[in-house]
């Protein structure tokens, strides 16, 4: 298994450090490139090491995904899980290390790296980076975890994983290759800014139904309700327009485990209108995603049929 040790901006650290019972932390990278992050696997160990003369690793997380996003949308989706208190705080971090300074109005793109499950060290408790980092690294560097420096590390680490007194340490070791190819370390917990990012990945940033590429307008909807029992699973999310989203909550909009668009007729009741809507009625999905394990659930829509669905 691979581990990261990612070079971590010091305010980053001591806001997320911070938020109370916090379930996933958005580790930013200030450019916008297209190049992907792809050291670690889903469910591998991620670990923070402060800027210099702060050489300590001080927490970490369990890798999820990466992706590429406009500033807005991850302050939308994660608030202050971004490690910044506002929206114009994170902008500020961000802008400090970027190589040029977008305009004020410029809604610029930023590397994502999304990390569920994250931890945080006392001080007493942090860990002095091994002997073979090199103050010359920008980035970040990963370490084998059956090979040293990277297996003291780990089980460094893991010790004091379990001296954490309300941390739940992750389920270990799960065969999950149908979907994800190899054995992977954890079964990802999917926190409700990071559904929300997969979701609009998964149907690659388009309306299920209209089709509409607008990503301010765009939303993930839940098929069933987190309060409701939903998971936060890319199976149980369709991404909507916002209109049709509101819609689809409220009833007046379904889709059948065929995957076709049901309109119900009280909408044009209660509301005396529609007219927008009617003419999606009967017709299939206009997008769906592209792996089949990430599109809606038959179980799930069953359920949104029979109890969301104003018949």
């Amino acid at each position: 298994m691979k581990l990261w040790v990612g070079l971590t901006d010091n305010d980053w650290f001591d806001v997320v450090s911070h938020v109370p019972g916090i379930d996933e932390v958005n580790f930013w990278q200030p450019g916008g490139s297209s190049r992907a992050f792809k050291v670690l696997q889903l469910g591998e160990p991620f670990l923070f090491k402060l800027h210099s003369p702060l050489n300590f690793i001080v927490g970490g997380g369990f890798f999820l995904k990466h992706t590429i996003v406009p500033i807005s949308l991850a302050w939308e989706v994660f608030d202050i899980k971004n490690g910044a208190r506002s929206f114009s705080e994170m902008r500020a971090l961000i802008v400090k290390h970027r190589r040029e300074s977008p305009d004020s109005r410029d809604d610029f793109m930023i590397g994502s790296i999304m990390l569920t499950q994250p931890f945080f060290f006392e001080r007493s408790h942090w860990l002095p980076v091994p002997a073979d980092w090199k103050p010359a690294i920008e980035q970040g560097k990963h370490y084998i975890t059956d090979l040293e420096p990277g297996k003291s590390l780990w089980e460094k680490v893991q010790i004091r994983l379990a001296k954490l007194p309300t941390y739940m340490m992750p389920e270990q070791r799960i065969d999950d290759s149908a979907r994800y190819g190899n054995e992977v370390l954890i079964r990802p917990r999917l926190g409700q800014g990071t559904f929300r990012i997969m979701v609009t990945d998964a149907y690659h940033r388009a309306c299920a139904i209209t089709e509409e590429h607008s990503l301010p307008a765009l939303e993930a909807a839940h098929i069933r309700p987190f309060n409701e029992s939903g998971p936060h699973a890319v199976n149980n999310g369709l991404l909507l327009r916002s209109d049709f989203h509101r819609l689809f909550d409220r009833g007046y909009i379904t889709v059948t485990p065929e995957y076709r668009i049901e309109i119900s007729r009280r909408l044009k009741e209660e509301f005396e209108n529609g007219r927008s809507y009617y003419p999606f009625h009967g017709k299939p999905l206009g997008h769906l995603p592209a792996l089949p394990e990430d599109r809606p659930s038959n179980e799930l829509l069953i359920w949104h049929n029979d109890n969301i669905f104003r018949a």
